[in-house]
């Protein structure tokens, strides 16, 4: 590797009430009945079309730098009894205008400030027989989002949804990367191919190398939604939900995200749009909330745990955790998660060494004893002083499980204790209103053993929906096998999780700790600004994030080997910084053959390098000056 250097008004949310209106990219086209609305983005890039098509049915269309994304698509539901909402609806009736441009500071994020830019519309469907709803959408610089709003309907005060049926109507037989779990494993096909339902984000690529994307945002009292391929069309999906939606009466359903880039690079980066349509922070005080490294402590003993705080402290960790096992059998029912049944496990002895350390216990709790026990065991844990609990086994997907889920999220919240979800579920960007959930699963982290082409399908596919628990395995022996510890460190920069699990199956007493544990002691979990430098979904990826002065890169890379060049013009002009490296050497004679180099950089400065096919390479740019 070698350096080469080459010379060198905010305004609040605002709401409209209007009959007839086109103004900054608002469009309305009737005053008494329209028969279509529009609404574009800001910056003009993202345009969504909304009309009532053929029989009746209420359709929308979205539009990127002028050109068709998404052909006119379906919107509607199927009711109990059979009740059809999805046609013989007429023309738009009303129309509500809402636009905003400010900005907001997350409690922690992998940016510290994020804008909140777009320009939206209410506008509502109805038939003669009473049937309505209202589709409220926003067109943002980084995508378009809608949702529905129903405030009557058939059966009084109660609305029971038997299907939804958006459809996502696109323009080719795009290649998907499709993913029927949330932990399963990709496969790069045709849209037409596609067989079963699609876990969300969906990502698709176009012919020409652009990159679109289907997502769920704000999913909190609703059933889950998926995507499938339905057998009439070869280029389209629609809305598959885990499972009926039964509400009382005003509904508002989760928002459906349509975003586009020219790369993959482009949607990660963007991925904060997840965040912008969740509500703000229900916590007023979030300063008991503290992101950090963690180690997974797995002999469930005293001095294990004693161990992995002695640890903790060495190298820059803030938290240890205690996994399934420590209060008894997860999967019976009778075991008690008020009470620690391990022997050899003395865990106050343990609280109280972490406390005299300033280092923080998580425990495991199983979801059978979360669901029968979480009232009782939240002020119990509270007076032990535990910092948070990891939530196993998650029912997921359904509505009534959805909606539990994040009441016990709440919950959590009001005993200040942080959570970290695993294993099917995955984001919507509910962080943002409780940032107290710091991260969670639904990803094929490493120890299911990864090769690299799975972990870089992953990152562009999955970490578009926000934080993922990728349960680094650092020494585990497989990692040669899939992977590099180059590549491991990289990972830890590319794979944002403001809880950061750098080593699960590791005990402290076997460990070499190798030199280049200097990264991980430096590392942040929280950024204030993330850039995607290079990407290609399932082939490599180079990012680069900021805290405070300094930055970090993460590159690594699948498929086979290839010539990295990063150019570091990202760094402020005129300030110089130290470029420490870290990546794969076998000549270097320790465990892990990662080999450091260090030098002088500025923002003329180019790095380059060759990776193999599963090596990676993390750098750490500490400001001089």
């Amino acid at each position: 590797m070698f350096f080469w250097f080459r010379p060198r008004m905010p305004f609040s949310l605002r709401i409209i009430s209007c009959a007839a209106l086109f103004i900054a990219g608002l469009g309305f086209s009737q005053t008494a009945s329209a028969k279509s609305a529009s609404v574009k983005s800001p910056n003009s890039k993202f345009s969504i079309e909304l009309t009532t098509g053929e029989r009746g049915r209420p359709t929308y269309r979205v539009l990127w730098r002028g050109q068709e994304i998404i052909k006119p698509s379906g919107l509607g539901f199927v009711l109990d009894g059979g009740k059809d909402w999805t046609k013989g609806f007429g023309p738009l009736t009303e129309l509500n205008i809402s636009e905003s441009n400010h900005t907001w500071k997350p409690a922690w994020g992998e940016r510290s400030v994020i804008h909140d830019r777009y320009r939206g519309a209410t506008v509502g469907y109805s038939r003669e027989d009473g049937a309505a709803f209202k589709l409220e959408v926003r067109a943002y610089d980084e995508g378009v989002a809608f949702r529905y709003v129903i405030n009557e309907g058939p059966s009084g005060d109660m609305l029971h949804i038997v299907s939804e049926q958006t459809e996502f109507q696109f323009t080719a037989d795009h290649d998907v990367w499709a993913v029927t779990s949330a932990q399963g494993l990709y496969s790069k096909i045709k849209l037409s191919e596609s067989r079963h339902n699609l876990e969300r984000p969906c990502v698709l690529e176009t012919a020409a190398g652009k990159v679109i994307a289907v997502a769920e945002a704000a999913l909190v009292d609703y059933a889950r939604m998926r995507v499938r391929r339905p057998d009439d069309s070869k280029t389209a999906l629609v809305s598959r939900l885990h499972g009926p939606v039964v509400s009382r009466l005003p509904l508002t359903t989760p928002w459906r995200v349509v975003m586009a880039g020219d790369t993959a690079g482009d949607l990660l980066e963007n991925n904060y749009l997840m965040l912008n349509l969740n509500a703000p922070s229900k916590i007023a005080d979030t300063s008991w909330i503290k992101p950090g490294k963690v180690i997974r402590e797995v002999s469930l003993s005293t001095q294990g745990g004693i161990d992995c705080v002695d640890f903790a402290v060495e190298y820059g960790l803030e938290y240890i955790e205690f996994d399934a096992g420590w209060y008894g059998p997860q999967d019976r029912e009778d075991s008690d998660a008020r009470t620690v049944s391990r022997r050899g496990l003395d865990l106050q002895k343990v609280l109280k060494y972490a406390k005299q350390h300033g280092i923080g216990v998580i425990l495991y709790v199983n979801r059978r004893h979360l669901e029968s026990q979480l009232d009782e065991l939240l002020p119990v844990y509270k007076d032990w002083g535990i910092a948070g609990i990891k939530f196993g086994f998650v029912q997921h997907g359904s509505q009534k499980w959805t909606a539990w889920l994040h009441d016990a999220i709440r919950k959590c919240a009001e005993h200040e204790m942080i959570v970290d979800v695993h294993d099917e579920y995955r984001m919507t960007g509910v962080e943002r209103t409780y940032p107290n959930f710091l991260t969670a699963e639904g990803i094929g982290g490493d120890e299911t053993r990864p090769p690299h082409e799975q972990a870089l399908a992953n990152l562009f596919t999955r970490m578009i929906a926000g934080p993922a628990d990728h349960t680094f395995c650092y020494y585990a022996g497989y990692v040669q096998d899939t992977s590099s510890h180059a590549s491991q460190l990289a990972k830890s920069v590319c794979f944002f999780s403001p809880l950061q699990f750098l080593f699960w199956y590791d005990r402290p007493s076997q460990m070499s700790k190798d030199q280049e544990f200097e990264f991980f002691t430096h590392l942040p979990v929280t950024w204030d600004e993330s850039k995607v430098l290079e990407s290609k979904i399932g082939t490599y990826a180079t990012i680069a994030r900021r805290s405070g002065k300094d930055w970090f890169v993460g590159s690594f890379n699948a498929v086979q080997s290839r010539k990295v060049e990063v150019a570091f013009d990202f760094l402020p002009k005129g300030k110089k910084y130290t470029a420490h490296i870290y990546s794969d050497n076998t000549s270097v004679n320790t465990r892990t053959q990662v080999g450091i180099e260090r030098h002088q950089v500025t923002a003329d400065s180019v790095f380059k390098t060759e990776l193999s096919k599963q090596g990676g390479v993390a750098i750490r740019l500490v400001s001089k000056n």
